[in-house]
């Protein structure tokens, strides 16, 4: 039934200081960039990332009913896979994001933590063994 992520979509009042923010951490510019939607490809799998300006919230644009959950933590936590989760929070943090949640290892191998963007959406981090060990048989190095 879930076959895989496809994107994930974040809200923003404020886009061309988003653009900005997350071209630094992506480092690269949104593929896509209108006035109501920009989105990037990013990571090993090229997932997609999105904005939605918030303007939108409750518009079949937004894909949420609920304008009043914008600009606070809410819905379901995405986490990325990260290779060393206190120093991506860290530079997170330092670049106006808000700890939401700090390191804890999982067990097994696997550490997440979070932060809160400065436009209020939860952005999960994770050191994920099993992304790792699905990315190498896709390679052919494992």
């Amino acid at each position: 039934m879930l076959r895989g992520l496809t994107t994930t979509a974040f809200y923003s009042p404020d886009f061309e200081a988003t653009k900005r923010w997350y071209t630094e951490l992506f480092g690269i510019p949104p593929y896509m960039d209108t006035p109501a939607y920009m989105e990037w490809r990013i990571g090993d799998y090229q997932h997609e990332f999105g904005v939605i300006h918030s303007k939108y919230a409750g518009s079949p644009l937004a894909m949420t009913p609920d304008p009043a959950t914008i600009g606070r933590p809410a819905g379901a936590i995405v986490y990325w896979h990260v290779d060393d989760v206190p120093e991506a929070q860290a530079r997170l943090v330092a670049m106006g994001a808000t700890a939401h949640d700090s390191p804890h290892d999982r067990g097994t191998g696997f550490i997440t933590a979070s932060v809160i963007d400065p436009w209020g959406n939860v952005l999960g981090l994770m050191y994920n063994p099993h992304y790792l060990e699905i990315l190498a048989a896709m390679k052919g190095t494992s």
